[in-house]
């Protein structure tokens, strides 16, 4: 009786947070399931752990990413303000393997991945934005309209794209647009290959 309860239970509870996710309507906030909380909560855990291993004060946390299939893959994605070594990841992998073994936050078999982001990956944090002054980027704002040019300036609260527009033929023309970073939904480096 106490596996068919503890069934039942953890089976009314995915149905109420399914029926939740169902029902929301188009626009309205929608609740997460109870698994994707609780992956959640790991992942700042996982977090919390990693940046308590950073010794280096240059170096941040940018994401923990851990995915809903099994065998679930952890991925802890670490960046500098000047870079970050491949000796760091490393070494941050050992100590959160550790870590992870002996708190045993993940119940089943993991596969752990310690690296930085990829260049197709979004920015996400204001340092990141500071640390990438000088490249192209991308921005895709809120309200769907993308800028692309030179990243001039970054601080606390926006951001400054130099943009470069071509008029009657060749004449260039350059504006200097300010982005607040809360009407930014995505910003990705632009590779340049010169």
């Amino acid at each position: 009786m106490g596996i068919t309860s503890s069934y039942c239970r953890q089976r009314f509870f995915y149905y109420l947070c399914t029926t939740s996710w169902k029902k929301s309507k188009r626009g309205d906030p929608k609740v997460p399931s109870l698994f994707i909380r609780v992956l959640m909560d790991i992942a700042q855990k996982i977090r919390e752990l990693a940046e308590s291993h950073l010794t280096d004060a240059s170096h941040f946390v940018v994401d923990v990413v851990i995915s809903k299939h099994k065998p679930h893959k952890v991925s802890v994605f670490v960046d500098g303000d000047n870079g970050i070594t491949i000796d760091h990841c490393s070494d941050l992998s050992r100590a959160l393997s550790e870590d992870l073994d002996k708190l045993d936050l993940v119940k089943e078999n993991y596969l752990l991945e310690v690296g930085t982001p990829g260049l197709d990956q979004p920015l996400k944090l204001k340092r990141q934005y500071v640390k990438n002054v000088g490249r192209g980027l991308k921005v895709v704002t809120k309200d769907k309209t993308i800028r692309q040019g030179k990243l001039i300036a970054a601080d606390d609260t926006l951001l400054n794209l130099e943009i470069e527009t071509v008029i009657k033929g060749r004449k260039k023309e350059i504006n200097v647009v300010a982005i607040p970073y809360s009407e930014i939904e995505k910003a990705i480096v632009m590779v340049s290959f010169k």
